[in-house]
Protein backbone atom coordinates (compact mmCIF):
# COMPACT_ATOMS: atom_id res chain seq x y z
CA UNK A 1 0.00 0.00 0.00
CA UNK A 2 2.83 2.36 0.90
CA UNK A 3 4.49 1.65 -2.49
CA UNK A 4 1.24 2.39 -4.30
CA UNK A 5 0.86 5.72 -2.49
CA UNK A 6 4.45 6.71 -3.36
CA UNK A 7 3.85 5.72 -7.00
CA UNK A 8 0.68 7.83 -7.07
CA UNK A 9 2.48 10.86 -5.65
CA UNK A 10 5.28 10.43 -8.18
CA UNK A 11 2.80 10.33 -11.06
CA UNK A 12 1.08 13.50 -9.80
CA UNK A 13 4.45 15.22 -9.52
CA UNK A 14 5.41 14.26 -13.10
CA UNK A 15 2.03 15.42 -14.45
CA UNK A 16 2.40 18.71 -12.59
CA UNK A 17 5.84 19.31 -14.06
CA UNK A 18 4.56 18.49 -17.56
CA UNK A 19 1.60 20.83 -17.14
CA UNK A 20 3.91 23.59 -15.97
CA UNK A 21 6.18 23.08 -18.97
CA UNK A 22 3.25 23.17 -21.37
CA UNK A 23 1.93 26.31 -19.70
CA UNK A 24 5.31 28.00 -20.02
CA UNK A 25 5.51 27.02 -23.69
CA UNK A 26 2.06 28.47 -24.38
CA UNK A 27 2.99 31.72 -22.60
CA UNK A 28 6.23 31.94 -24.53
CA UNK A 29 4.42 31.31 -27.81
CA UNK A 30 1.81 33.96 -27.03
CA UNK A 31 4.45 36.51 -26.11
CA UNK A 32 6.39 35.70 -29.26
CA UNK A 33 3.34 36.34 -31.44
CA UNK A 34 2.59 39.66 -29.79
CA UNK A 35 6.12 40.90 -30.10
CA UNK A 36 6.90 39.33 -33.45
CA UNK A 37 9.95 37.54 -32.00
CA UNK A 38 10.92 34.39 -30.16
CA UNK A 39 9.85 30.85 -31.07
CA UNK A 40 6.16 31.61 -31.71
CA UNK A 41 4.10 30.79 -34.74
CA UNK A 42 4.91 32.72 -37.90
CA UNK A 43 2.09 35.05 -38.96
CA UNK A 44 1.52 36.72 -42.32
CA UNK A 45 0.32 40.31 -42.73
CA UNK A 46 -1.49 41.22 -45.92
CA UNK A 47 -0.34 44.68 -46.99
CA UNK A 48 -2.50 46.21 -49.76
CA UNK A 49 -1.23 49.57 -51.01
CA UNK A 50 -1.40 51.85 -54.05
CA UNK A 51 1.89 53.74 -54.35
CA UNK A 52 3.36 52.02 -57.40
CA UNK A 53 6.33 54.36 -57.48
CA UNK A 54 7.79 52.81 -54.30
CA UNK A 55 6.60 49.22 -54.78
CA UNK A 56 10.10 47.81 -55.39
CA UNK A 57 11.73 49.79 -52.59
CA UNK A 58 8.89 48.87 -50.22
CA UNK A 59 9.44 45.19 -50.96
CA UNK A 60 13.13 45.56 -50.13
CA UNK A 61 12.26 47.32 -46.87
CA UNK A 62 9.88 44.49 -45.98
CA UNK A 63 12.74 41.98 -46.40
CA UNK A 64 14.77 43.90 -43.83
CA UNK A 65 11.81 44.05 -41.46
CA UNK A 66 11.28 40.29 -41.78
CA UNK A 67 14.95 39.64 -41.06
CA UNK A 68 14.58 41.53 -37.77
CA UNK A 69 11.17 39.98 -37.01
CA UNK A 70 11.38 36.31 -38.08
CA UNK A 71 7.89 35.56 -36.78
CA UNK A 72 6.21 38.14 -39.04
CA UNK A 73 5.93 37.83 -42.79
CA UNK A 74 4.48 40.67 -44.90
CA UNK A 75 2.75 39.91 -48.20
CA UNK A 76 2.76 43.06 -50.31
CA UNK A 77 0.21 43.74 -53.05
CA UNK A 78 0.23 47.01 -54.99
CA UNK A 79 -2.65 48.39 -57.07
CA UNK A 80 -2.29 51.91 -58.47
CA UNK A 81 -0.71 53.92 -61.24
CA UNK A 82 -4.04 54.50 -62.96
CA UNK A 83 -5.81 51.41 -61.61
CA UNK A 84 -8.74 52.07 -59.29
CA UNK A 85 -7.34 51.31 -55.84
CA UNK A 86 -10.59 52.27 -54.09
CA UNK A 87 -12.65 49.82 -56.12
CA UNK A 88 -10.01 47.11 -55.64
CA UNK A 89 -10.04 47.66 -51.87
CA UNK A 90 -13.83 47.41 -51.73
CA UNK A 91 -13.62 44.17 -53.72
CA UNK A 92 -11.12 42.79 -51.19
CA UNK A 93 -13.47 43.42 -48.29
CA UNK A 94 -16.50 42.13 -50.22
CA UNK A 95 -14.71 38.84 -50.98
CA UNK A 96 -13.61 38.32 -47.38
CA UNK A 97 -9.93 38.87 -48.24
CA UNK A 98 -9.61 41.83 -45.92
CA UNK A 99 -6.05 43.21 -45.77
CA UNK A 100 -4.37 43.88 -42.43
CA UNK A 101 -2.72 47.09 -43.64
CA UNK A 102 -4.10 49.36 -46.36
CA UNK A 103 -4.41 52.99 -47.50
CA UNK A 104 -6.99 55.62 -46.56
CA UNK A 105 -7.02 59.25 -47.67
CA UNK A 106 -8.86 60.60 -44.65
CA UNK A 107 -11.71 63.13 -44.50
CA UNK A 108 -14.56 61.62 -46.60
CA UNK A 109 -12.66 58.33 -46.94
CA UNK A 110 -12.27 58.17 -43.17
CA UNK A 111 -16.04 58.46 -42.81
CA UNK A 112 -16.56 55.67 -45.36
CA UNK A 113 -14.09 53.25 -43.76
CA UNK A 114 -14.07 54.20 -40.07
CA UNK A 115 -16.00 51.09 -38.99
CA UNK A 116 -13.08 48.96 -40.23
CA UNK A 117 -10.22 51.02 -38.78
CA UNK A 118 -8.19 50.53 -35.62
CA UNK A 119 -7.64 53.48 -33.28
CA UNK A 120 -3.94 54.40 -33.48
CA UNK A 121 -4.01 57.37 -31.11
CA UNK A 122 -1.82 55.72 -28.48
CA UNK A 123 0.80 54.24 -30.78
CA UNK A 124 4.40 55.30 -29.95
CA UNK A 125 4.84 57.20 -33.24
CA UNK A 126 1.67 59.30 -32.85
CA UNK A 127 3.36 61.99 -30.75
CA UNK A 128 5.89 62.61 -33.52
CA UNK A 129 3.40 63.26 -36.34
CA UNK A 130 3.56 66.84 -37.65
CA UNK A 131 0.29 68.77 -37.14
CA UNK A 132 -0.50 68.77 -40.88
CA UNK A 133 -0.08 64.98 -40.86
CA UNK A 134 -2.78 64.38 -38.27
CA UNK A 135 -5.54 66.37 -39.94
CA UNK A 136 -6.85 63.88 -42.56
CA UNK A 137 -7.39 60.90 -40.23
CA UNK A 138 -8.27 62.58 -36.94
CA UNK A 139 -12.01 62.08 -36.52
CA UNK A 140 -14.52 64.27 -34.71
CA UNK A 141 -14.05 62.00 -31.69
CA UNK A 142 -10.44 63.19 -31.50
CA UNK A 143 -9.00 59.77 -32.27
CA UNK A 144 -6.25 59.22 -34.83
CA UNK A 145 -7.00 56.41 -37.29
CA UNK A 146 -4.11 56.68 -39.75
CA UNK A 147 -0.37 57.11 -39.98
CA UNK A 148 0.59 59.63 -42.70
CA UNK A 149 2.61 58.08 -45.50
CA UNK A 150 4.57 61.29 -46.10
CA UNK A 151 4.20 64.87 -47.24
CA UNK A 152 3.97 65.48 -50.97
CA UNK A 153 3.55 68.37 -53.31
CA UNK A 154 2.94 68.87 -56.98
CA UNK A 155 2.88 71.48 -59.70
CA UNK A 156 4.70 71.85 -62.99
CA UNK A 157 8.04 70.07 -62.80
CA UNK A 158 10.40 71.81 -65.19
CA UNK A 159 13.64 70.88 -66.90
CA UNK A 160 16.05 73.67 -65.98
CA UNK A 161 18.43 72.88 -68.82
CA UNK A 162 15.68 73.10 -71.46
CA UNK A 163 14.48 76.38 -69.95
CA UNK A 164 18.02 77.75 -70.21
CA UNK A 165 18.29 76.53 -73.80
CA UNK A 166 15.08 78.45 -74.63
CA UNK A 167 16.47 81.61 -73.05
CA UNK A 168 14.11 81.59 -70.06
CA UNK A 169 16.11 83.30 -67.33
CA UNK A 170 13.35 83.87 -64.76
CA UNK A 171 11.16 80.97 -63.66
CA UNK A 172 7.49 81.78 -64.37
CA UNK A 173 5.35 82.39 -61.29
CA UNK A 174 2.16 83.79 -62.89
CA UNK A 175 -0.08 82.73 -65.77
CA UNK A 176 1.24 85.45 -68.12
CA UNK A 177 4.84 84.50 -67.32
CA UNK A 178 4.02 80.82 -67.96
CA UNK A 179 2.41 81.68 -71.30
CA UNK A 180 5.53 83.68 -72.27
CA UNK A 181 7.76 80.77 -71.29
CA UNK A 182 5.71 78.41 -73.47
CA UNK A 183 6.19 80.75 -76.47
CA UNK A 184 9.95 80.79 -75.93
CA UNK A 185 10.09 77.00 -75.65
CA UNK A 186 8.05 76.53 -78.81
CA UNK A 187 10.26 79.07 -80.65
CA UNK A 188 13.31 77.03 -79.65
CA UNK A 189 11.70 73.86 -81.02
CA UNK A 190 11.01 72.44 -77.55
CA UNK A 191 7.62 71.01 -76.67
CA UNK A 192 6.34 72.71 -73.53
CA UNK A 193 4.30 70.04 -71.75
CA UNK A 194 4.12 66.32 -71.22
CA UNK A 195 0.43 66.35 -70.27
CA UNK A 196 -1.14 63.17 -68.90
CA UNK A 197 -4.80 63.83 -69.58
CA UNK A 198 -5.40 60.11 -70.03
CA UNK A 199 -5.17 59.65 -66.25
CA UNK A 200 -8.27 60.61 -64.25
CA UNK A 201 -6.31 61.48 -61.11
CA UNK A 202 -3.87 63.79 -62.91
CA UNK A 203 -6.65 66.06 -64.16
CA UNK A 204 -9.80 65.20 -62.18
CA UNK A 205 -7.99 65.30 -58.86
CA UNK A 206 -4.68 67.17 -58.93
CA UNK A 207 -5.40 69.76 -61.62
CA UNK A 208 -9.01 70.27 -60.55
CA UNK A 209 -7.84 70.82 -56.98
CA UNK A 210 -6.10 74.08 -57.93
CA UNK A 211 -9.25 76.27 -58.23
CA UNK A 212 -10.64 74.71 -55.04
CA UNK A 213 -7.42 75.36 -53.13
CA UNK A 214 -7.16 78.93 -54.47
CA UNK A 215 -10.51 79.94 -52.96
CA UNK A 216 -10.33 82.44 -50.09
CA UNK A 217 -11.72 79.66 -47.86
CA UNK A 218 -11.63 76.25 -49.57
CA UNK A 219 -13.59 74.47 -46.84
CA UNK A 220 -16.32 77.12 -46.84
CA UNK A 221 -16.53 76.90 -50.64
CA UNK A 222 -16.99 73.12 -50.45
CA UNK A 223 -19.62 73.49 -47.74
CA UNK A 224 -21.34 76.01 -50.02
CA UNK A 225 -21.40 73.48 -52.85
CA UNK A 226 -23.00 71.02 -50.45
CA UNK A 227 -25.75 73.40 -49.31
CA UNK A 228 -26.21 75.03 -52.72
CA UNK A 229 -25.00 78.51 -51.78
CA UNK A 230 -21.99 78.38 -54.16
CA UNK A 231 -21.66 77.20 -57.76
CA UNK A 232 -18.89 76.34 -60.21
CA UNK A 233 -20.31 78.58 -62.94
CA UNK A 234 -19.47 82.21 -62.25
CA UNK A 235 -16.67 81.33 -59.82
CA UNK A 236 -13.52 83.24 -60.76
CA UNK A 237 -11.01 80.48 -60.07
CA UNK A 238 -12.93 77.81 -61.98
CA UNK A 239 -13.32 80.17 -64.93
CA UNK A 240 -9.55 80.75 -64.90
CA UNK A 241 -8.81 77.01 -64.99
CA UNK A 242 -9.80 77.02 -68.68
CA UNK A 243 -6.61 78.94 -69.59
CA UNK A 244 -4.38 76.33 -67.95
CA UNK A 245 -6.14 73.41 -69.65
CA UNK A 246 -5.94 75.13 -73.04
CA UNK A 247 -2.25 75.91 -72.56
CA UNK A 248 -1.32 72.33 -71.67
CA UNK A 249 -3.37 70.61 -74.35
CA UNK A 250 -2.40 72.94 -77.20
CA UNK A 251 1.30 72.78 -76.32
CA UNK A 252 1.62 69.16 -75.26
CA UNK A 253 3.79 66.51 -76.87
CA UNK A 254 1.89 63.73 -78.64
CA UNK A 255 -1.79 63.38 -77.78
CA UNK A 256 -2.25 64.63 -74.20
CA UNK A 257 -5.79 63.24 -73.94
CA UNK A 258 -4.61 59.63 -74.32
CA UNK A 259 -1.26 59.96 -72.52
CA UNK A 260 -1.01 57.77 -69.41
CA UNK A 261 1.18 58.20 -66.35
CA UNK A 262 4.17 56.09 -67.43
CA UNK A 263 4.26 57.68 -70.88
CA UNK A 264 3.86 61.15 -69.41
CA UNK A 265 6.79 60.77 -67.02
CA UNK A 266 8.96 59.00 -69.59
CA UNK A 267 8.46 61.74 -72.19
CA UNK A 268 9.58 64.36 -69.69
CA UNK A 269 12.49 62.32 -68.33
CA UNK A 270 13.70 61.67 -71.88
CA UNK A 271 13.85 65.41 -72.60
CA UNK A 272 10.96 65.44 -75.08
CA UNK A 273 9.06 68.07 -73.10
CA UNK A 274 10.12 70.87 -70.76
CA UNK A 275 7.34 70.59 -68.17
CA UNK A 276 5.36 67.88 -66.43
CA UNK A 277 2.26 68.33 -64.29
CA UNK A 278 3.14 65.87 -61.53
CA UNK A 279 4.53 65.63 -58.02
CA UNK A 280 7.70 64.76 -56.19
CA UNK A 281 6.64 61.09 -56.16
CA UNK A 282 7.96 60.90 -59.75
CA UNK A 283 11.53 61.65 -58.68
CA UNK A 284 12.75 58.05 -58.57
CA UNK A 285 11.29 57.20 -61.98
CA UNK A 286 12.67 60.35 -63.59
CA UNK A 287 16.19 59.89 -62.23
CA UNK A 288 16.23 56.20 -63.17
CA UNK A 289 15.63 57.24 -66.78
CA UNK A 290 17.81 60.35 -66.64
CA UNK A 291 20.21 60.47 -63.65
CA UNK A 292 21.48 63.89 -64.77
CA UNK A 293 18.08 65.59 -64.86
CA UNK A 294 18.28 69.13 -63.47
CA UNK A 295 14.75 70.01 -62.34
CA UNK A 296 12.53 71.90 -59.93
CA UNK A 297 8.94 73.00 -59.37
CA UNK A 298 6.82 75.79 -60.79
CA UNK A 299 3.31 76.57 -59.56
CA UNK A 300 0.18 75.89 -61.64
CA UNK A 301 -0.89 79.55 -61.83
CA UNK A 302 -4.51 80.46 -62.57
CA UNK A 303 -3.87 84.20 -62.89
CA UNK A 304 -1.32 86.97 -62.41
CA UNK A 305 -2.01 87.54 -58.73
CA UNK A 306 0.81 87.48 -56.19
CA UNK A 307 -0.59 84.35 -54.56
CA UNK A 308 -0.38 82.40 -57.84
CA UNK A 309 3.09 81.23 -56.78
CA UNK A 310 1.91 78.51 -54.41
CA UNK A 311 2.27 74.73 -54.48
CA UNK A 312 -0.35 72.23 -53.26
CA UNK A 313 1.25 70.33 -50.39
CA UNK A 314 -0.43 67.75 -48.21
CA UNK A 315 -0.61 64.20 -46.95
CA UNK A 316 -1.16 62.02 -50.02
CA UNK A 317 -2.47 59.09 -48.05
CA UNK A 318 -2.25 57.20 -44.79
CA UNK A 319 -1.44 53.70 -43.61
CA UNK A 320 -4.38 52.29 -41.67
CA UNK A 321 -4.99 49.00 -39.88
CA UNK A 322 -7.96 46.68 -40.07
CA UNK A 323 -9.34 46.60 -36.53
CA UNK A 324 -10.66 43.06 -37.14
CA UNK A 325 -7.27 41.72 -38.17
CA UNK A 326 -6.23 38.52 -36.44
CA UNK A 327 -2.72 39.97 -36.26
CA UNK A 328 -3.41 43.54 -35.22
CA UNK A 329 -0.50 43.70 -32.77
CA UNK A 330 1.96 42.51 -35.41
CA UNK A 331 0.57 45.08 -37.85
CA UNK A 332 1.13 47.79 -35.24
CA UNK A 333 4.68 46.51 -34.78
CA UNK A 334 5.30 46.89 -38.52
CA UNK A 335 4.00 50.46 -38.70
CA UNK A 336 6.00 51.52 -35.66
CA UNK A 337 9.16 49.93 -37.08
CA UNK A 338 8.73 51.86 -40.35
CA UNK A 339 9.02 55.25 -38.64
CA UNK A 340 11.12 54.49 -35.55
CA UNK A 341 13.90 52.13 -36.68
CA UNK A 342 16.98 53.49 -38.41
CA UNK A 343 16.34 51.10 -41.29
CA UNK A 344 12.77 52.30 -41.76
CA UNK A 345 13.77 55.96 -41.56
CA UNK A 346 16.49 55.41 -44.16
CA UNK A 347 14.04 53.85 -46.58
CA UNK A 348 11.53 56.68 -46.11
CA UNK A 349 14.03 59.44 -46.87
CA UNK A 350 16.65 57.86 -49.11
CA UNK A 351 14.96 54.99 -50.94
CA UNK A 352 11.41 56.35 -51.21
CA UNK A 353 12.67 59.96 -51.54
CA UNK A 354 9.81 60.96 -49.22
CA UNK A 355 9.40 64.16 -47.23
CA UNK A 356 8.70 62.71 -43.77
CA UNK A 357 5.59 63.76 -41.88
CA UNK A 358 7.33 63.15 -38.52
CA UNK A 359 9.47 65.41 -36.37
CA UNK A 360 11.80 62.54 -35.45
CA UNK A 361 12.84 61.82 -39.05
CA UNK A 362 15.34 64.19 -40.67
CA UNK A 363 14.51 64.95 -44.33
CA UNK A 364 17.95 63.78 -45.47
CA UNK A 365 18.72 62.56 -48.96
CA UNK A 366 15.93 64.49 -50.69
CA UNK A 367 16.32 64.95 -54.43
CA UNK A 368 15.67 68.13 -56.41
CA UNK A 369 11.90 67.76 -56.27
CA UNK A 370 11.65 66.88 -52.60
CA UNK A 371 13.95 69.78 -51.77
CA UNK A 372 11.84 72.16 -53.86
CA UNK A 373 8.67 71.10 -52.03
CA UNK A 374 10.42 71.51 -48.69
CA UNK A 375 11.53 75.04 -49.61
CA UNK A 376 7.98 76.06 -50.59
CA UNK A 377 6.69 74.53 -47.34
CA UNK A 378 9.23 76.35 -45.18
CA UNK A 379 8.34 79.62 -46.94
CA UNK A 380 4.65 78.88 -46.21
CA UNK A 381 3.89 79.16 -49.92
CA UNK A 382 1.45 76.25 -50.03
CA UNK A 383 -2.21 75.54 -50.71
CA UNK A 384 -4.18 72.51 -49.48
CA UNK A 385 -5.25 69.25 -51.05
CA UNK A 386 -9.06 69.36 -51.00
CA UNK A 387 -10.20 66.29 -52.94
CA UNK A 388 -10.58 64.14 -49.84
CA UNK A 389 -13.50 66.44 -48.98
CA UNK A 390 -15.22 65.91 -52.32
CA UNK A 391 -18.11 63.45 -52.84
CA UNK A 392 -16.99 59.86 -53.41
CA UNK A 393 -16.37 59.25 -57.12
CA UNK A 394 -16.57 62.92 -58.14
CA UNK A 395 -12.90 63.07 -59.16
CA UNK A 396 -13.37 60.49 -61.95
CA UNK A 397 -16.40 62.30 -63.32
CA UNK A 398 -14.58 65.64 -63.20
CA UNK A 399 -11.78 64.00 -65.21
CA UNK A 400 -14.20 62.67 -67.83
CA UNK A 401 -15.65 66.17 -68.25
CA UNK A 402 -12.19 67.74 -68.60
CA UNK A 403 -11.31 65.13 -71.22
CA UNK A 404 -14.50 65.97 -73.14
CA UNK A 405 -13.64 69.66 -73.11
CA UNK A 406 -10.00 69.05 -74.03
CA UNK A 407 -11.13 66.91 -76.97
CA UNK A 408 -13.40 69.70 -78.20
CA UNK A 409 -16.60 67.76 -77.61
CA UNK A 410 -18.16 70.32 -75.25
CA UNK A 411 -17.68 74.01 -74.49
CA UNK A 412 -16.16 75.19 -71.23
CA UNK A 413 -19.55 76.56 -70.13
CA UNK A 414 -20.97 73.08 -70.64
CA UNK A 415 -18.06 71.68 -68.66
CA UNK A 416 -18.90 73.97 -65.73
CA UNK A 417 -22.50 72.75 -65.86
CA UNK A 418 -21.31 69.14 -65.84
CA UNK A 419 -19.03 69.81 -62.86
CA UNK A 420 -22.03 71.15 -60.98
CA UNK A 421 -24.25 68.20 -61.94
CA UNK A 422 -21.56 65.78 -60.76
CA UNK A 423 -21.34 67.44 -57.36
CA UNK A 424 -25.12 67.71 -56.95
CA UNK A 425 -25.65 64.07 -57.86
CA UNK A 426 -22.94 62.65 -55.61
CA UNK A 427 -22.91 64.94 -52.57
Amino acid sequence: MKKLMLLGLSMLLVLGILAGCNSNKEESSSEGNNEGSGDGEVVTLNFFQFKVEIADQLQEMIKEFEAEHPNIKVKLETVGGGADYGAALKAKFASGEEPDIFNNGGFKELELWKEHLADLSNEPWAEHVLPIGKVPTTDTDGKLYGMPVNLEGYGFIYNKDLFEKAGITETPKTLSELQDAVKKLEAAGIKAFSAGYGEWWVIGQHLFNIPFAQQDDPVAFIEGLNDGSTKFAGNEQFSQLKEVIDLEVKNGVGNPITTDYNTQVTLFASGEAAMLQQGNWTENMITEINPDMNMGFLPIPLNDEADADLLPVGVPNNWVLNKNSEHLEEAKTFLNWMVSSETGKRYITEEFAFIPAFDNIEPAGLGDLGQSILEYSKAEKTIPWTWFRWPDGANKEFAATIQEYAAGKISYDEALEKFQATWDNLK
